[in-house]
């Protein structure tokens, strides 16, 4: 299976134009699809890259998006041990503000093997493949 878990950086790009990243994860999201790739989203990036939408873009952006991934993307939802070990892997990186959903974005992406689709350095801190 190709796949990849997505952070909250390229999925909120992609819908904010305005964004810095919003090229670049349009032209992502074509390698995606174009490859076959399925993106995989756990549900604290779902919920994180949601309320991003809702309160810098408002309802309608942030509806929009909950709809887009019915059926587009496979959502993950992570188990209380995952949590558990997203807080201890957070806890190695004490002078770093490594938020508990990219910790737990961190332990399903080791788990199962598969790379991150992000943006953010913490994953390269983590030692976390990401997906380039």
């Amino acid at each position: 299976m190709r796949a990849v878990f997505a952070d909250t950086g390229p999925l909120y790009a992609a819908v904010d134009v305005d964004d810095e990243y919003h090229q670049r994860s349009q032209a992502e999201l074509k390698r995606i699809n174009a490859e076959n790739i399925i993106i995989l989203i756990p549900f604290p990036v779902y919920l994180e890259t949601y309320n991003l939408l809702l309160y810098r873009l408002g309802t309608e952006q942030s509806i929009s998006f909950a709809r887009q991934c019915r059926g587009a993307v496979h959502l993950v939802n992570p188990s209380q041990q995952q949590y558990i070990a997203a807080v201890e892997k957070a806890a190695r990186f004490l002078d770093q503000q490594i938020s508990l959903s990219n910790a737990v974005t961190a332990i399903l992406s080791e788990e199962i093997k598969l790379p991150v689709w992000t943006y953010d350095y913490h994953f390269d801190l983590m030692l976390v493949q990401v997906w380039r």
